[in-house]
């Protein structure tokens, strides 16, 4: 069974019945990971993998720390069919090091979870800053302002995502890039 065929169904079981928004907004995440396959090669079900899991930590069934990220990827490192990358990923999705900071956290993060590849780290917070809560298409900007009005702009949340956004502008942009060259060299001369 490939990673994504097993991913799904355990987001699903975590995620549809007590909080099925997030649902909504991991199934929307994994769609954008499908259309950076042409830029992902062999990660292509890696990150769609990680993209369906990235927010299983908000399960009441995970939570412990209240820091989404580490809650999922510790889960996760317990499961013997997980995969560490697709941990490792889910543990840093979307700029994660910086709230965990925020949180006190930050050491027990990146000791656990060493990040996985800058291009795969750009790519899942891409798929995941495109991405509503209710699962649709948007774009970074919108994204950002949507969790500060959602956290309020005073809370850990709202000041976290405003740091963030520097980076998560960057790395929607590097991913576009790498999208628009992979388009360019497949075009027929």
């Amino acid at each position: 069974m490939g990673l994504t065929a097993w991913a799904y169904p355990l987001a699903e079981s975590l995620l549809a019945e007590p909080l099925p928004r997030r649902w909504a907004h991991s199934v929307g995440v994994a769609e954008r990971a499908r259309t950076l396959a042409p830029i992902l090669d062999a990660d292509a079900d890696l990150l769609e993998a990680a993209a369906v899991l990235h927010d299983i930590g908000y399960s009441p069934n995970l939570a412990v720390t209240g820091f989404h990220p580490l809650d999922g990827a510790r889960y996760l490192r317990t499961l013997p069919a997980a995969d560490e990358r697709v941990s490792r990923l889910v543990a840093h999705h979307s700029c994660a090091w910086m709230e965990a900071e925020a949180r006190g956290l930050l050491s027990e993060l990146q000791h656990e979870f060493p990040q996985e590849r800058p291009e795969l780290a750009d790519a899942l917070c891409y798929c995941d800053m495109n991405t509503t809560p209710d699962g649709t298409p948007t774009n970074p900007v919108d994204r950002v302002n949507e969790i500060c009005g959602r956290y309020g702009d005073d809370s850990l949340i709202g000041r976290f995502i405003r740091r963030a956004e520097p980076e998560i502008l960057s790395a929607s942009s590097r991913v576009l890039t790498r999208l628009s060259a992979a388009k360019g060299s497949s075009q027929p001369m």
